[in-house]
């Protein structure tokens, strides 16, 4: 897989170079494949750029921080962009969840519990 194209802004942010950063993403991706045992799924992808961005805090010493008034870290932007693109897959299974149930009612469709 390709570096990503954050990589350099990240070795930037974190006062490491792009060499570095493309060693700890070479890093990062290995263990992703490794604990998803694949290399082209959504799953993977996160999981090497969140330990891509781990190791790159860690090797610079410091946090990744934005330059503004409140001290952010980059990891916890990325998840937290993670959690908000979720809620939008969360409410669509609920709305499909409550339109089955719905509609098994109307239909008066038995489901058996499990």
């Amino acid at each position: 897989m390709k570096a990503p194209k954050i990589l350099p802004w990240v070795a930037h942010k974190a006062g490491i170079s792009e060499e570095l950063a493309l060693k700890l993403w070479r890093r990062a991706a290995g263990e992703a494949e490794a604990m998803t045992g694949c290399c082209n799924s959504s799953d993977y992808y996160r999981l090497a750029v969140e330990r891509f961005i781990d190791l790159a805090e860690a090797e610079g010493g410091g946090s990744l921080v934005r330059e503004a008034p409140t001290v952010t870290c980059v990891f916890w932007l990325w998840r937290h962009q993670s959690r908000i693109s979720s809620l939008n897959l969360i409410a669509v299974q609920n709305v499909a969840k409550l339109w089955q149930a719905s509609v098994n009612k109307l239909l008066r469709i038995e489901t058996h519990a499990l």
